[in-house]
């Protein structure tokens, strides 16, 4: 039996300060991906779902092919980076999410994104 490719995702948050409007209610994060593919074959990743909450409970999902307008392959070692944001409507959140993973036999896998939060710098956290 085949066991899944060791994939490894790291999310680095950076909040958006000169691109957010708090009077508006916009708050804008960046966050930089990198995914690692520590197995010993080669992976594409097809393709992304994220969920996005807000502080006030409210949340919003994104599907899509790739990431960034690609669908990486990575050799075994490779690492992929990529730099991505969000909007919300408060001043901290939370993401989450998969990706879709493709190994050289064509099997299809997933690869979990762990919650990272959105905050504010020193600012008190807010979620519910």
């Amino acid at each position: 039996m085949n066991k899944k490719p060791n994939v490894i995702v790291n999310v680095e948050p950076t909040y958006l300060e000169d691109h957010s409007d708090p009077s508006e209610n916009t708050y804008l994060w960046a966050y930089k991906v990198k995914i690692t593919n520590n197995s010993k074959s080669s992976v594409k990743l097809i393709s992304r779902h994220w969920k996005i909450f807000d502080s006030n409970g409210s949340h919003r999902e994104v599907k899509g092919q790739g990431v960034v307008g690609e669908q990486p392959v990575l050799e075994p070692g490779d690492e992929f980076e990529y730099t991505s944001g969000t909007p919300l409507k408060t001043n901290s959140g939370i993401m989450s999410g998969s990706y879709q993973m493709q190994d050289l036999q064509g099997k299809i896998f997933d690869v979990n994104i762990p919650p990272f939060s959105l905050d504010i710098p020193d600012q008190k956290r807010n979620l519910n």
